[in-house]
């Protein structure tokens, strides 16, 4: 026989605490940032370089650019020859 039962009290799950914050490590050594570098091509170098104004170059230049150094001793020979 089947009988109802009106009076039950159904149990209701509880909300299981953050216990997982605990479990976790603490970390005693930072993680090192990731650095990325880029290296433009030497045609990219070139082009650069080609279509950089005199007083850029001197500019360089005066600050100990081989390349620079380089361009402004060719270009006054080039004025002189």
């Amino acid at each position: 026989m089947i009988r109802s039962v009106s009076n039950a009290t159904h149990a209701q799950v509880a909300a299981q605490p953050q216990a997982t914050a605990a479990k976790q490590p603490v970390q005693t050594k930072p993680q090192p940032a990731s650095t990325d570098t880029v290296q433009i091509s030497v045609a990219a170098q070139a082009l650069k370089e080609a279509i950089e104004n005199p007083v850029q170059t001197a500019r360089e230049a005066a600050r100990g650019d081989l390349q620079a150094k380089r361009l402004l001793a060719r270009e006054a020979a080039d004025k002189v020859g």
